[in-house]
């Protein structure tokens, strides 16, 4: 009689709320628990993504350091297979030279000279005196020797003195270094017509030195009525702060001609 009475209470739909507040019930509990389980199951496996990220990132970070060392070593092969390209050109172009190739390996430490250290010596038939160039003009000349290495003294040192010429106002004149590393002009006569992009090489007068070589370029003229001479600045040719190649003209002698000239007595 029970039974019937609720099949009838049942079926009148008096059962319904209570039907839905029970599915409510189960679908919130349902919520709840797979939001706690989705929670749990990031708490545990979270860090071990966070972990395989970052070991991925690292070594994408190696991978790319490593590409750019390629890129760059790539890039120093290029420029150095051009410059020795440029100077097997310039020692064909200038067959009058017997020229020996060396790289350049170490720079005087004192910021008051201006001296670079090769990687070609006396066994390598090198002596003190002779000329260095590369394809832009010259860079100095030997100063001292070993058996596998030389120190070349820099056109920009404060004690380098070169013979010039400048073709354009047919004038000789003296190239100084400094202790800055600039290039000036000195003994310029006073009548020489001497002007900014005039070109200057060297004479070949006082024997340290073959004629002809480039120098560089007037970049101003300082020029006073009464000074005896003419001053002027110079801008070199060669690249000093990038210098990695030269050639040494090795069958040119210098000739010191310092005993010759004697001071007028008294």
């Amino acid at each position: 009689m029970t039974a019937a009475g609720l099949v009838v209470l049942a079926l009148g739909g008096y059962f319904n709320p209570v039907s839905s507040w029970f599915q409510r019930l189960g679908v919130d509990a349902q919520t709840w628990f797979s939001g706690r389980y989705l929670a749990l199951v990031d708490f545990l496996t979270v860090p071990r993504d966070v972990a395989s990220m970052r070991q991925r990132n690292a070594e994408l970070e190696a991978e790319l350091a490593r590409l750019q060392t390629q890129v760059i070593e790539l890039q120093q092969k290029v420029t150095e297979t051009e410059i020795l390209s440029a100077l097997v050109d310039f020692a064909r172009a200038n067959p009058e030279y017997s020229y020996t190739g060396a790289a350049v390996i170490g720079r005087d430490p004192s910021p008051f000279y201006r001296y670079v250290i090769i990687n070609i010596g006396s066994n390598d038939g090198i002596l003190p005196g002779m000329p260095v160039v590369t394809d832009q003009g010259l860079v100095g000349r030997v100063d001292a020797v070993i058996a596998e290495a030389a120190r070349v003294q820099l056109i920009t040192d404060s004690a380098s003195a070169v013979n010039i010429n400048l073709p354009a106002s047919d004038t000789e004149a003296m190239l100084l270094g400094s202790v800055t590393g600039d290039l000036s002009l000195d003994m310029i006569p006073q009548e020489a017509a001497v002007q900014p992009g005039d070109v200057v090489l060297t004479s070949g007068l006082g024997g340290g030195y073959p004629p002809n070589l480039l120098v560089g370029q007037v970049v101003s003229v300082r020029q006073l009525d009464y000074e005896l001479f003419q001053q002027a600045s110079i801008q070199p040719n060669v690249d000093f702060a990038r210098l990695q190649f030269v050639l040494v003209i090795v069958n040119f002698k210098p000739v010191d001609i310092t005993p010759l000239i004697t001071t007028p007595g008294p």
